[in-house]
């Protein structure tokens, strides 16, 4: 007979390797390891990137954009797969693209920071349609990835809309 509290076995997560660089990546450089809400703690975590980025050209911006894309299909299907659970809520490295994408041609300022982090996060979290569709039928990589992708295109646009209001 077990001696461990059922509750805690339903709690308990894989935990990633951080001497593992891909779960140190895919984890969001740690961030994505917090107990409570990693998804929005590994978007905090994307702003230094967006701030650094957002200096750049566009084409860089984008390009950085589709590297991050490409291989976070790769990276969040490999840590899955290591970590034995799709899309564990600490993997972030979606949460950056997504939030990279929605911040595409913002204005500079925190205000429009703070309101393309909510938009993502919002989308990210109410996965309106097909977010939320995708994201119970795609598995893998790309299921991963998608979701966060399409929320961070659904916030881009009423990004826009409200910076054209």
């Amino acid at each position: 007979m077990s001696t461990s509290h059922p509750k805690a076995e339903i709690e308990a997560k894989p935990r990633p390797d951080w001497c593992n660089p891909l779960h140190l990546l895919a984890f969001g450089l740690g961030s994505g390891g917090v107990p409570k809400a990693p998804g929005t703690v590994g978007t905090l975590a994307a702003v230094p990137l967006y701030l650094l980025l957002s200096s750049f050209s566009l084409s860089v911006y984008f390009l950085t954009i589709l590297l991050m894309l490409i291989f976070g299909i790769w990276l969040c299907g490999k840590v899955s797969e290591d970590l034995g659970v799709h899309d564990h809520g600490g993997i972030v490295w979606d949460e950056w693209v997504g939030f990279l994408i929605t911040m595409a041609w913002a204005p500079s300022g925190w205000l429009w920071v703070l309101i393309g982090f909510l938009l993502f996060r919002l989308f990210d979290i109410w996965k309106p349609w097909p977010i939320g569709y995708l994201d119970r039928h795609l598995s893998g990589g790309l299921g991963i990835m998608l979701d966060d992708v399409l929320a961070g295109i659904y916030s881009l646009v009423l990004l826009q809309i409200l910076v054209h209001i």
